[in-house]
């Protein structure tokens, strides 16, 4: 398996060509810097590094004022000797310039020098400037040049930084890339793509879930919900704005694919590739992967988001245990199956909710005209189609994007043959879940799909009781599938879904009801019965009014 390589997420206001530039005297490049290198590569940040050793002239050159004024964040690594290299302070008066005119963020670094030193320019940096003056004093272009040198250390040495001098160089570097990592991640709401509306709110519910006590706590969290319904949007937003608060931060977008092709310990190497920055780990069994997930993970505060987990037995597998993340660490699960979750032993799930009407009209708008309103002549039919979505995320992209672009007769038109035949990329998609199911639970699904939907719970559950369905646990095993809800007494069911399951059954013959195993509609009722040929993988047609609607159906034929 091929791991995945993670990029470093760039500033949406500019295409900068580097995340970071590091200003830095020699002195510093095979200890200090060299360990902040290659901590900001492996979280993916792109910092430029200048491999000069020994530069010539006294004037920088223009490739450098370019990666300059390219890097997104600037840092400077204050050492003894910094001051004494014109090299040097041409780069930080540049670097002060442009965070002055573009905002660009500065973090200086004070390796083994106090910031008042750099401040007033006392100690070393007194020195090194006396040498400067006195070799300039009968230039008075240059003598400028030293005086914007000393306004340039005054400016960036009192922002707030680090003094690193007596500290635990490890430490202090992580704390480094961890602030590098939050400047250069994007407002997650206002960055994503243009079709995601509504998500405020649930972000905002979801991270109070995050929330413990005690910051020592580790907390793991479910995601659940239908699908098509925008629980991998709502991780991937939520997973965009708070990894930056993570010493290690991975997203494994589709466990069960990954684990179907790869087994699990695809899904484990996938885990550490995307914690680490590496691009493949040499491990051949899932023994020794447990064993590293656990020594790598365990000293440090991690974030894990584990997408469309649909077996539990994925999660016994990958040995994601809670025991052995670093203390504050935040372990997310993601699946349409509720009863997982609660196996596993999440502190809390949150149940993702359809749109409302408002968000759910925005969603189609962008989707089906590229406004955010309505255009004239449309409106019966949007209310139509969102009629036909009934909220749920996917099926108004889907339907919307669709019908972008095509006439109001066209429109019509496809309104009314989805209602005989649904959209398949919807389907397929909801497909996921019927198939998972035991056989038992098929059929029960399919019962409350072709007859039930709204009834009242206990009137199905006498029914499916007498089908020989068991329906206390067979209910139960369709909600914590997110396939239907119980509201108030009755059983509720996505019209989606209950779509998918009549297409289920029609899915072999679709124009001979009398080869369907169930008959919801007395028209294809009265045709099938009006043959003269046995029905014979008919199982349950559809009672109430059964003779009324017979008899209509029967006079309107003579």
């Amino acid at each position: 398996m091929n791991c995945m390589t993670i990029q470093s997420t760039l500033s949406h206001k500019k295409n900068w060509k580097y995340d970071v530039f590091v200003s830095f005297r020699g002195e510093t490049r095979n200890n200090f810097t060299d360990h902040l290198f290659a901590a900001l590569r492996r979280h993916g940040i792109f910092a430029f590094r200048d491999d000069t050793k020994l530069q010539k002239g006294e004037v920088i050159s223009e490739g450098l004022m370019e990666a300059i004024e390219g890097s997104q964040v600037f840092i400077v690594v204050f050492s003894t000797d910094y001051a004494s290299s014109t090299w040097c302070l041409q780069e930080l008066a540049k670097i002060a310039d442009c965070s002055q005119v573009t905002g660009q963020r500065v973090l200086p670094i004070f390796y083994d020098v106090s910031p008042a030193e750099v401040r007033w320019q006392t100690g070393n940096y007194e020195q090194a400037f006396m040498k400067h003056e006195d070799r300039y004093k009968h230039n008075a272009e240059m003598m400028e040049q030293v005086r914007t040198w000393r306004r340039a250390l005054t400016q960036v040495a009192n922002l707030s930084g680090w003094d690193v001098k007596d500290k635990s160089q490890s430490a202090e570097i992580e704390k480094i890339v961890k602030e590098v990592t939050r400047i250069l991640s994007p407002k997650p709401l206002s960055s994503v793509s243009n079709d995601i509306v509504g998500m405020e709110s649930p972000v905002q519910e979801l991270e109070k879930l995050l929330v413990s006590d005690s910051e020592d706590d580790v907390r793991v969290v479910g995601i659940c919900g239908m699908g098509g319904i925008g629980k991998s949007t709502l991780a991937t937003i939520l997973y965009e704005k708070i990894s930056h608060q993570y010493d290690v931060s991975c997203f494994v977008d589709d466990v069960s694919k990954t684990y179907g092709d790869c087994g699990p310990l695809g899904v484990q190497k996938q885990l550490l590739c995307q914690a680490f920055m590496e691009e493949d780990f040499q491990i051949y069994n899932l023994s020794l992967a447990a064993n590293v997930i656990q020594t790598r993970f365990c000293p440090r505060k991690v974030l894990i988001i584990l997408d469309n987990v649909d077996k539990g037995k994925q999660l016994e597998k990958l040995a994601i245990k809670r025991e052995w993340v670093g203390r504050g660490s935040r372990i997310i699960i993601v699946s349409r199956d509720e009863h997982i979750l609660r196996e596993y032993g999440v502190d809390d799930v949150y149940k993702v909710q359809l749109l409302n009407h408002e968000n759910a009209l925005r969603l189609f708008c962008r989707k089906a005209f590229k406004y955010n309103h309505v255009t004239e002549g449309y409106e019966c039919l949007t209310d139509s189609a969102l009629t036909y979505a009934n909220r749920l995320p996917l099926a108004i992209k889907v339907l919307g994007s669709f019908l972008f672009g095509r006439g109001i007769s066209e429109w019509s038109s496809a309104l009314v043959r989805l209602k005989e035949n649904p959209t398949k990329d919807i389907l397929d998609v909801l497909r996921i879940s019927f198939d998972g199911l035991e056989d038992m639970e098929k059929e029960i699904f399919l019962d409350i799909a072709c007859f039930f939907p709204g009834e009242n719970e206990e009137y199905v559950n006498d029914i499916l009781r007498i089908r020989g369905f068991y329906p206390d646990i067979g209910i139960r095993i369709l909600i914590d599938k997110s396939l239907i809800t119980r509201n108030q007494g009755s059983i509720i069911m996505h019209d989606m879904l209950r779509e998918l399951g009549r297409s289920v059954v029609r899915e072999k013959s679709p124009k001979e009801p009398r080869m369907w195993s169930r008959l919801w509609s007395y028209k294809d009722l009265s045709d099938a019965l009006m043959e003269n040929k046995a029905a014979e993988n008919l199982e349950a047609i559809v009672l109430p009014k059964f003779v009324e609607n017979m008899e209509s159906c029967q006079k309107g034929q003579h």
